[in-house]
C-alpha cells in the first residue's frame, strides 16, 4: 500500500504555481461538512483581549471545529514570522516589540474559555536574543497561576539556542511540541533556514533536561516525501525518545505557497500509523485532518497512560480512539 508514497513527485519542486483552472481540486476525504455548534464565542473573546491564533494564521482546516468547542491555540510573540516557510500562510516581514501584558491576556482568555488543556505556540522570532524563549516561560506560568490548566508548548527551534530551550523547559509544560515538518531531503523549501539535526537535538535536550517531560512532534504527507525517507524520520524521533506523533496532510493555504504534491488517503494514513506505532511511539495520530494541537489535551492524556510497547492511534479526524 505504501510503495505510492515513494512515486516521483509531481512537476514543479519550487513554489511556482499553474495556472488556478489546473490546480488540484480536493479528493472526497477532504471535504466535509461545517460543524453546526457556535464558535462565535471563541472568537469574541480572542478578538476582545487582542490575541492571536495559530488557527487563523495558519488557516487551519479545522478552525470551525475546534472553535465551536471553545478551544484555540494561542500565537504569541506577534503575528509575523522572521522565516520564510514554503508551506506556512503565517505573515512574514517587520517584527514588532513584544507585549509585556501578553502572558496574562492568554491566561485570561484560557480562564475565560474553561480551558484545561492549554496549547500555546509562537511565530519565530529569530530578531530576539532568546529567541521569545522567557515569553513562553511567563505565558505557561501566568496559565498554570490563573488555571491550573495543563499546557503543551509548541516552539520553534530556537537556532538551537541551548539556554534558550533550558527557559521553555524551566516552566515544566507539561507537553513540550517541536515539528519536524519534513523530511530532510525536502527542508530547503518546506523549511527555510531551518535545520534537521537541530530540530532533533531540540527533542533531545528536552528528554536529557527534564526526562519526564513528554515530547511531541509533527509531520505533513503529501510534499514529495518517499516512504524510505519518512519511516527514516520516524526512526530518528523514537532515537531521541519522542513520545507522541501527530501525521496528516499538507494543504496549499495560498496561490504562493508549496503546492501540493499527492493527497494521501485516509487508509494509507491508518497504515503509517500503524507502522509508527510498531516503532514505539506512545500515541499516533495520523490522518488527513490532523494538525499538532488537534484534539491535543485527548492525545496526552492518553499518552500518559498508555505504555510506550502499546501505542495507541488516533483516527483519521484525530477524535475517535
Amino acid at each position: 500500500m505504501l510503495e505510492i508514497l515513494g512515486e516521483t513527485p509531481a512537476t514543479n519542486a519550487t513554489a511556482a504555481q499553474p495556472p488556478a483552472a489546473l490546480r488540484r481540486r480536493l479528493p472526497p476525504w477532504l471535504k466535509r461538512p461545517m460543524p453546526k455548534p457556535d464558535m462565535y464565542y471563541t472568537g469574541a473573546v480572542i478578538r476582545d483581549l487582542k490575541l492571536e491564533t495559530v488557527c487563523e494564521s495558519a488557516k487551519c482546516p479545522n478552525r470551525t471545529e475546534c472553535w465551536s468547542q471553545r478551544t484555540a491555540t494561542f500565537m504569541i510573540l506577534g503575528n509575523v514570522c522572521t522565516r520564510p516557510c514554503g508551506f506556512c500562510s503565517v505573515p512574514k516581514g517587520k517584527t514588532e516589540a513584544l507585549e509585556a501584558d501578553e502572558p496574562e491576556r492568554v491566561a485570561e482568555a484560557a480562564e475565560r474559555l474553561g480551558l484545561k488543556y492549554v496549547v500555546i505556540t509562537s511565530v519565530t522570532r529569530d530578531d530576539l536574543a532568546d529567541g521569545g524563549a522567557d515569553h513562553f516561560y511567563r505565558c505557561v506560568l501566568a496559565v498554570r497561576a490563573r488555571t491550573g490548566a495543563t499546557v503543551e508548548v509548541l516552539t520553534p527551534d530556537f537556532l538551537g539556542n541551548r539556554a534558550a530551550i533550558e527557559r521553555v523547559i524551566a516552566a515544566r509544560p507539561e507537553v513540550f511540541n517541536h515539528n519536524t515538518e519534513t523530511v530532510p531531503r525536502l527542508y530547503h523549501r518546506v523549511r527555510r533556514n531551518a535545520d534537521y539535526q537541530r530540530t532533533l537535538d531540540l527533542l533531545k535536550q528536552v528528554k536529557q533536561s527534564a526526562p519526564g517531560m513528554t515530547t511531541k512532534s509533527g509531520l505533513m504527507l503529501g510534499l514529495g516525501e518517499t516512504v524510505e525517507e519518512l519511516f527514516d524520520v520516524l526512526a530518528d524521533l523514537r532515537a531521541v525518545d519522542c513520545n507522541i506523533l501527530t501525521l496528516g496532510q499538507y494543504l496549499q493555504p495560498g496561490p504562493e505557497h508549496l503546492r501540493v504534491e499527492r493527497f494521501v488517503p485516509p487508509e494509507e494514513f491508518d497504515e503509517i500509523g500503524r507502522l509508527a506505532r510498531q516503532l514505539g511511539f506512545s500515541l499516533v495520530a495520523s490522518g488527513p485532518f490532523v494538525r499538532s494541537s488537534y484534539h491535543a489535551g485527548e492525545m496526552a492524556a492518553l499518552a500518559q497512560h498508555q505504555p510506550v510497547q502499546a501505542g495507541r492511534a488516533i483516527g483519521p479526524l484525530a477524535a475517535s480512539v
